[in-house]
């Protein structure tokens, strides 16, 4: 099985790191600028448990060099997938299967979901319907990720915590490669649950990214000193209610109430999310998947998000302000 992992930062190089230690040889990564050089002179470095661990991995700047796959695991951010549409295309073959490792709302939601939205592309994540087309939703493996990791340094990768990355058929079979995937990933010491409805674990992951996200770019906090507010928490609730109506229209089902997703995220301390890390470095903020999206949802089942639309307005403007709004 030749797999390929397209974004090669903290979570694409984790999963790359693991899967060359537990003995992946037909592996590749494709990265670019001084990550791909640090790679390339010494090794994919990983940092788990207080010990370090060079993984060896073919590394590309060109996905085109690689040739096509068996799988492609596509972990770079949500923004960042049209625009590679081109690099990608060379990894794909007949029967490629494509694993969608980023937050928010998927480009793919409404394959194989059944019922008057079957098909329906957004515009929130796919502009014009861009990815539906060129990548084509039947390779989609869905997941859920869930580790936390970071890169310390060029061809460093440092695990904080976390190790299962969730998957799923959009249909929810449990077809052979995902079945197969999942195999792999757990040889390489990962937890790798196959799920018979991805898309409400998707949801009760973006239930959180929805609130948190923009509140704490908006305000500068961190995930314990929101939960902490009264002001800023009843804020997130009301958000996450809005969301909540919308997916329940959708056949969401949501394993654990508000009040406890809330509790969970207070619970992680003070933690920057990533919308404000982004901020605070002046990259491109996930805005569009993990907020526009979700009020794109609310407009086709005819749910109101009069909080969702405020804060959405504002985080926004705020991006756009800095530069940090592709």
């Amino acid at each position: 099985m030749k797999i390929t992992i397209f974004g090669a930062g903290a979570i694409g190089g984790y999963l790359a790191a693991k899967l060359a230690i537990a003995g992946r040889t037909d592996l590749s990564i494709v990265a670019r600028g001084a990550h791909l050089e640090a790679i390339e002179a010494d090794g994919l470095r990983l940092i788990e448990d207080g010990k370090e661990t060079v993984a060896r991995v073919r590394a590309a700047a060109k996905a085109g060099e690689l040739g096509v796959q068996d799988i492609v695991v596509l972990a770079l951010k949500a923004h960042s997938l049209t625009p590679a549409l081109d690099q990608i295309a060379p990894l794909l073959g007949p029967d490629t299967a494509v694993v969608t490792m980023q937050n928010g709302v998927p480009w793919w939601y409404f394959h194989k979901v059944g019922g008057p939205l079957e098909g329906t592309r957004l515009n929130a994540v796919d502009p014009g319907g861009a990815i539906w087309q060129r990548i084509g939703p039947e390779r989609v493996i869905g997941s859920v990720v869930y580790p936390a990791v970071e890169v310390d340094a060029p061809g460093l990768i440092r695990h904080v915590e976390g190790k299962r990355f969730s998957l799923g058929e959009p249909s929810g079979e449990r077809s052979e490669r995902v079945t197969a995937l999942a195999q792999e990933m757990v040889k390489a010491g990962l937890q790798a649950p196959v799920r018979d409805d991805i898309r409400s674990e998707i949801w009760v992951k973006l239930w959180g990214n929805l609130s948190f996200n923009p509140i704490s770019a908006l305000t500068g906090s961190t995930l314990a000193a929101i939960v902490a507010d009264e002001g800023t928490r009843q804020l997130a609730r009301t958000m996450m209610l809005e969301a909540q109506a919308i997916g329940e229209s959708l056949g969401v089902r949501f394993a654990i109430d508000v009040d406890r997703r809330i509790k969970g995220a207070g619970d992680v301390g003070e933690h920057k999310t990533s919308m404000l890390q982004d901020l605070e470095r002046g990259r491109p903020m996930e805005i569009d998947a993990l907020v526009r999206a979700v009020q794109e949802l609310g407009r086709l089942v005819e749910k109101p998000t009069p909080t969702i639309d405020g804060v959405l307005a504002l985080v926004r403007r705020l991006a756009v302000a800095r530069g940090c709004y592709g």
